[in-house]
């Protein structure tokens, strides 16, 4: 029944074996299975991590295991109850309502188990689900990655654990009962954070793995940073990742890349980063510039760095069957397959598949093809564009990777792709990398993955989820976040509705960890060649001068107000890599006594030190907003004001409301 090897404590029945074990400070790893063996894969828990002291007692009746602020009784049936050590209190029960003993006070006919293994019929995996019950209904449940909604509290909600365009599944909760709990499992599945019950569900697995630390007087920021130390902390962001990013879709030659970055420099506009989007090459597969359209890369990027501007260079991970490395690729299992129906993943300007990141050896290959058609002429920044991958149906079941079934360890995808480029660029070399990627899984930041928000709409609806998704995914161990600056799908640069939504947008970016503009405006411009990528056309003007004079005088001053920004932000990146502090973060996180900070989901922290309050509707002139405790001065000037109250505040389309914390 109970046992123990070293700081582990085992608990068996039947067929199921259970351990947990410390796993880093105030923290334990539990994982249980059916099989005759426990997995070995650690998943997002690769760190090393610190030898801790902990204590372990069996009794007849239960056993229980002790680390720092967390403590797990096993009772002789089976159920795991976590407690904080400091407060007694309970954090985590396991929900089971079954008739094992008749003296539990929760005995029940239901016959619900905790750990519900159910088989899949010819294989050795099953449907796991995870049960717990509610130890409050009015918890708050934050992290869990990005999903398109403007719920910042996911307390009531039910997600999907897969990926899409615009949503990443990264399975790391902070509640504010001061636990967080990582689902350590990169299958696909379904995570319900029920008022009675919270429930995690892998479709096809063969263990139960999760990761709980505890927090002794319930601060986010000491369960954010634990969970930084066993998942890996972001590198250092390098310095063009503190400025401005350039980017539409799509520049489509090099003439026209270069006189957009001569025209910031004309106009002595600060810009970092431009970027060379998709469709750049002939056919996807070949990892390189089509000479037609790109005659010169090597002169491109030196004229840029003579500008001190880094050049972007857009990666897929798709092949078109049509490229010449379709066919090795193939034969030597390099490429993502189908169970069933044809091998084909995408259909965009082709038939494609995906390069499988989960191999080993595909991540070299795809490495020395960007080795030796871009990072050899000097560019040292990719975007990993399609990093769920995106398929044209996501029909989760029918992908096979290196690693296993999709529906096993499809989650991983993004962060092997990440891994693909980041070994590939320390190795030669490079340090501080930082890659922009469309997803990300548990552990992604360590090999440098600024993830940004996808293909959205450019609405106000939609601008308001991406703060809600932000937020989240700095909750959940992504500290390097971006978005389009504007959203992505339509626009028009001449319509002022649209100048409105853009301006409150751009400002918001000013206050992100990268400011990045993009977008795929509208109307779409001629098609420019035959050969290539050229059908794939480009959107209309994007720069900051193609929206009016007056739209042009706001982008500016919130250009210089990122600059005069830049060492405060490189602050931040540093607490980030040190400690996976994230820069932009919810309220509560600086002020976790302050009730009302655990309420407000509209305004954040950009750092400890300003208060930001962005405008998510059209027309609006006045808005309320939270101060906390403390003293605030505005921004755009005047005098400092005292906090714990609720003000209203002007916000005329100059001006979005942030105030600087005195102090």
């Amino acid at each position: 029944m109970f046992s123990q090897e070293g700081n582990r404590l085992i608990f068996r029945y039947d067929a199921e074996k259970l351990w947990i074990e410390p796993w880093g400070e105030n923290a334990l790893r539990v994982r249980a299975t059916k099989l005759a063996k426990m997995p070995e894969e650690n998943w997002a828990l690769e760190e090393k991590v610190k030898e801790v002291n902990c204590s372990i007692e069996i009794s007849d009746s239960e056993a229980t295991i002790t680390n720092g602020n967390v403590k797990a009784v096993i009772s002789r049936p089976g159920k795991i109850t976590i407690y904080n050590t400091a407060t007694g209190k309970v954090l985590l029960e396991e929900y089971s309502r079954n008739r094992n003993d008749h003296l539990d006070p929760k005995c029940s006919s239901l016959m619900i188990e905790a750990r519900e293994f159910a088989p899949i019929p010819g294989t050795e995996s099953f449907k796991l689900s995870a049960r717990f019950e509610s130890q409050d209904p009015n918890e708050k449940i934050y992290g869990m990655g990005q999903y398109q909604m403007p719920f910042l509290n996911l307390k009531g909600l039910d997600l999907e654990l897969a990926h899409r365009n615009s949503q990443a599944s990264v399975p790391f909760a902070v509640s504010s009962l001061g636990y967080g709990f990582l689902w350590n499992n990169p299958g696909v599945g379904r995570a319900t954070f029920g008022k009675h019950v919270m429930t995690f569900e892998a479709y096809s697995t063969t263990v139960l793995d999760y990761w709980i630390v505890v927090s002794k007087d319930a601060k986010p920021s000491e369960v954010v940073e634990a969970y930084s130390a066993v998942t890996g902390y972001v590198p250092m962001m390098a310095e063009y990742g503190l400025g401005f990013w350039q980017c539409k879709l799509r520049y489509q030659n090099q003439e026209e890349l270069l006189g957009v970055a001569r025209e910031y420099r004309r106009r002595k506009l600060p810009l970092d980063v431009i970027v060379c989007d998709f469709f750049h090459w002939e056919l996807q597969g070949d990892w390189s510039f089509d000479p037609t359209y790109w005659p010169d890369p090597d002169a491109m990027v030196a004229e840029l760095k003579e500008m001190n501007i880094e050049l972007m260079v857009s990666i897929w991970p798709t092949v078109d069957k049509r490229c010449t490395h379709y066919d090795d690729m193939v034969a030597k299992g390099l490429l993502i397959r189908t169970d069933r129906g044809i091998r084909t993943a995408m259909n965009i300007e082709g038939e494609t598949v995906h390069y499988d990141a989960t191999n080993p050896e595909a991540r070299n290959y795809v490495w020395q093809m960007s080795k030796q058609n871009y990072y050899s002429k000097g560019i040292k920044l990719f975007w990993l564009d399609e990093a769920e991958p995106e398929y044209s149906i996501y029909d989760f079941d029918n992908y096979r990777y290196h690693l296993g079934s999709n529906l096993s360890i499809g989650n991983l995808y993004p962060k092997c792709y990440a891994q693909t480029f980041h070994e590939g660029m320390t190795a030669a070399g490079q340090s501080n990398v930082v890659n922009l990627l469309r997803c990300a899984w548990a552990g992604s930041q360590k090999y440098g993955a600024l993830v940004w928000s996808g293909d959205i709409a450019s609405s106000w609806g939609v601008f308001r989820c991406q703060l809600a998704a932000g937020l989240n995914m700095g909750m959940a161990g992504l500290p390097w976040w971006t978005t389009d600056i504007g959203g992505f799908h339509g626009g028009n640069p001449k319509d002022e509705k649209f100048r409105e939504l853009f301006v409150r947008w751009f400002q918001w970016g000013t206050f992100c960890p990268v400011m990045r503009l993009h977008g795929d405006r509208e109307p779409q411009q001629p098609q420019q060649g035959t050969t290539g990528g050229a059908t794939m056309r480009s959107g209309a003007a994007n720069e900051v001068w193609s929206y009016g004079e007056d739209v042009y005088n706001i982008c500016t001053k919130y250009l210089q107000i990122r600059e005069d920004l830049r060492d405060y932000t490189r602050t931040l990146m540093q607490a980030a890599h040190e400690k996976g502090t994230p820069l932009m973060r919810p309220c509560f996180y600086d002020f976790p006594d302050d009730a009302k900070c655990w309420e407000v989901e509209d305004q954040y922290m950009y750092g400890p030190k300003y208060l930001c309050c962005p405008i998510f509707e059209a027309g609006l002139k006045k808005r309320k907003l939270y101060l906390p405790e403390g003293k605030w001065a505005p921004l755009n000037g005047g005098d400092a004001m005292a906090g714990g109250r609720e003000i209203e505040v002007d916000c005329p389309i100059e001006m979005m409301p942030v105030f600087i914390r005195q102090n």
